[in-house]
């Protein structure tokens, strides 16, 4: 049974930092893209950053310099350290994780809100 489950997010405030941990349990974590996507309310699933079985990175604008994300596969976590955080990136994110063409699974979410 594949499990993708998301920790770490919560309540900052504007500037503040957090970190999004997703522990994976069921694949051969290694081998898949792994990627964080986020969703504010209202509006559509947006992805935020990739990281490729190689650990190639990329991603969105919006975030680009304040995000980071990392995988270890030793322990079958990708991270995803948020810094900098603004309102606007209040949003519940999304662990998934990818082989094109075969697997696409995903996290529970957690919650990110970024208020004072």
């Amino acid at each position: 049974q594949v499990q993708l489950v998301e920790s770490g997010g919560g309540l900052v405030q504007p500037g503040g930092s957090l970190r999004l941990s997703c522990a994976a349990s069921g694949i051969i974590f290694r081998v898949y893209r792994m990627a964080w996507y986020r969703q504010a309310p209202g509006k559509q699933r947006e992805l935020v950053a990739t990281i490729t079985s190689g650990g190639s990175t990329n991603y969105a604008d919006s975030v680009k310099g304040r995000f980071t994300i990392s995988r270890d596969n030793a322990k079958n976590t990708v991270y995803l350290q948020m810094n900098s955080l603004k309102p606007e990136d209040t949003a519940v994110y999304y662990c998934n994780a990818v082989i094109l063409g075969r697997d696409n699974y995903w996290g529970q979410g957690t919650q990110v809100t970024v208020s004072s």
